[in-house]
């Protein structure tokens, strides 16, 4: 099974090339038999190479393989191969891409059918999860970085994808263009990252630089570089504006690159980089302030959000903060068990949220929605048990990984535990108030979206129902022992983990501690569940229109605290107006003034110099003369 490797990303490329060159010409039904067929594919091969890495760890082996596909690049000292690396990480992370990516391809058979570029929608969707599978199986940096690109191009396509539309347009070069400005971090640490080991390989790197000294100043500058590199992928302060944005996209797509796949590129770049980054304490503590603070600004501008996907979007960055921060306290592998447990239920509340969307005929607003449960039994069932587990209430997935994040946020700092807090009580009350002011009270729509309302085809409550299931047990993969379970997921992990650990020891926390954490973040998730319920179900508040005048937070809140208005003032303008200036100023007054200037003297002097052809011999005779006497002259004062 592991000489297939090279077939899992393959498959995808294929469904690409297929769809999109007979985009004209297959049928709907055939395109999406195709499309969604390649990642089932790539799912089932995912399967038998995730059971041979499970049977090697449960043998006690390492369990990393490697594949060279072919020798890349070759210049001096440099060698680049195209070769593929699965180890448990890896493996991982294939089902996660290849699972769910399926789940959103069949989801998409239905939501996107009446579409006019139904076949292209799905050639883009394959090539995503084609560079995606290069970022997670490249062995090296520079494959990493071709995929790490590659989905950077695709978000672009996905996003943009009803690009008639100037605003959807619009939102889809803001993604691009952040997302470059991370990506050039990403490319000087390659340069350093070479310039320092002399390969560009995982294998050579990590054993070297374990023998490296803590705060080693080369260490420090790599891994920050990276972390700008995460933090345009990723989402996190400064660069988490595009994602909210990236909403613009079809709704498919805002699962596909906000739950499992693009969003976590970050997270898995820096836990794949490790023991880069537990040999750099500095560059921790930056990652986990950074995480905390997006966790908190982003939950709080949540709370006052009426766009069910604006909502979602927003959790998204407030989650991938909680992510960073497991990261920054070395909790490599709580961070990576939110990215599953993430995974399971954002995909199916973005899922849920297309089902709305798809019923209320394309309506987003929620203060628009209400009393949709009866309509829309199963989505919300699903929806409910996605808002449970992104809460944090036990025993759901959510109550695992946040918990473990927590954990290891208190061992570590009890201020960022804190915060950590704070944002897991925001999360619980925006997460209810969405679900019951979409679900409860009476509704709130026209007429007309009255009489349409319905459950959405089996082709889009199917994936709901599987990921909602997900969402449910998924947690129990990682039970810790204080519950009297065995961290299966962190054993599982461990090689992957093993240096860093090396380095820093062992993560312990007495039971005691660890059921009083558990108690407190779980008995403040219901409590704000039961405030939400009180304000939006026994009060039914509706929130105000846009117009109307809302308290400084909650006009903070609301406006997003003006981080774009604020972007837009420092940098956008600012650029504009020197744009403008080199434009106007230097390109067109100087350096086209200068060549303009001079042929239009060139072009006057020869208007002149052509009056001397007349044509007349006695002129002619004339001139010759009088050059003669010149050079005559010249000759008797120079002799």
């Amino acid at each position: 099974m592991i000489e297939l490797i090279w077939l899992i990303p393959l498959l995808p490329l294929v469904g690409f090339l297929v769809n999109g060159l007979g985009r004209n010409v297959l049928p709907k039904s055939l395109v999406g038999i195709i499309g969604s067929g390649v990642v089932l594919g790539a799912f089932l091969l995912s399967c038998g190479v995730f059971s041979v890495v499970y049977s090697a760890r449960q043998a006690g082996e390492a369990a990393t393989f490697t594949q060279l596909i072919f020798d890349w690049i070759s210049a001096g000292n440099l060698h680049v191969s195209l070769s593929f690396l699965v180890d448990p990480l890896s493996a991982i992370m294939l089902l996660i891409v290849t699972g769910i990516g399926f789940l959103i391809h069949i989801y998409s058979t239905g939501y996107m059918k009446h579409d006019p570029g139904f076949a292209k929608f799905f050639a883009f969707l394959n090539l995503f999860v084609f560079f995606m599978l290069l970022l997670v199986l490249g062995s090296n940096y520079i494959v990493m970085f071709i995929g790490w690109e590659g989905v950077g191009l695709c978000s672009y396509l996905l996003i943009g994808f009803w690009f008639k539309n100037s605003v959807y347009a619009s939102a889809a070069k803001k993604a691009f263009v952040m997302n470059r400005i991370g990506d050039l971090g990403f490319l000087i640490a390659v340069f350093l990252i070479f310039a320092t080991f002399g390969t560009l390989e995982f294998a050579g790197i990590f054993p070297e630089a374990a023998n490296m000294p803590m705060g080693d100043t080369t260490l420090l500058l790599i891994t920050l570089l990276l972390f700008v590199a995460a933090t345009g992928k990723s989402a996190q302060i400064p660069l988490f504006t595009w994602l909210p944005d990236a909403m613009a996209g079809p709704t498919p797509v805002s699962a596909l690159i906000h739950a499992a796949t693009m969003v976590t590129a970050g997270i898995y770049m820096i836990a794949r980089s490790n023991i880069l980054f537990t040999l750099s304490p500095i560059t921790l503590q930056v990652v986990a302030a950074i995480g905390i603070c997006t966790a908190l600004l982003a939950a709080a501008i949540a709370i006052t959000q009426n766009d069910i996907k604006k909502v979602l979007a927003y959790s998204t960055v407030s989650q991938l903060g909680y992510m960073f921060l497991g990261l920054g306290v070395g909790a490599f592998t709580g961070a990576f068990f939110h990215v599953l447990t993430h995974a399971f239920f954002k995909a199916l509340l973005f899922l849920g949220a297309g089902s709305v969307i798809h019923a209320m005929s394309n309506e987003q607003d929620m203060r628009s929605m209400g009393g949709l449960k009866k309509q829309l039994p199963i989505t919300y069932l699903t929806m409910l048990i996605g808002t449970i587990a992104i809460a944090g209430i036990p025993p759901l997935s959510g109550f695992f990984s946040k918990d473990e994040i927590l954990a290891h946020a208190f061992a570590d700092n009890k201020l960022l535990w804190m915060l950590g807090f704070i944002g897991a009580l925001f999360t619980a009350f925006y997460m209810f108030r969405m679900l019951f002011l979409t679900f409860f009270g009476r509704f709130r729509g026209t007429a007309e979206q009255a009489s349409h309302l319905h459950e959405s085809p089996a082709s889009m409550t199917v994936p709901l129902i599987i990921l909602a299931v997900l969402a449910a047990i998924g947690g129990f993969i990682n039970v810790p022992s204080t519950l009297g379970g065995g961290h299966a997921l962190a054993d599982f992990l461990s090689p992957v983990f093993a240096d860093s650990v090396a380095q820093t020891g062992t993560f312990h926390l007495d039971h005691s501690t660890e059921y009083i954490l558990m108690g407190v973040s779980s008995l403040a998730a219901v409590f704000m569940a039961v405030v939400a319920y009180r304000q939006y179900v026994s009060k039914v508040t509706i929130p105000a229109a846009d117009e109307v005048s809302r308290g400084l937070l909650a006009r903070l809140s609301y406006r997003k605290f003006y981080v774009d208005e604020v972007y837009d003032a420092l940098i956008v303008r600012p650029l504009n107006a020197l744009s403008v200036f080199l434009h106007r100023v230097v390109d067109k007054s100087g350096i086209d003034g200068v060549v303009n200037g001079l042929a239009r003297s060139v072009g006057e002097s020869g208007k002149g110099i052509r009056l001397l052809q007349s044509g007349n011999v006695g002129f002619y005779i004339f001139m010759m003369v009088i050059a003669a006497v010149v050079l005559l002259a010249y000759g008797i004062f120079n002799g």
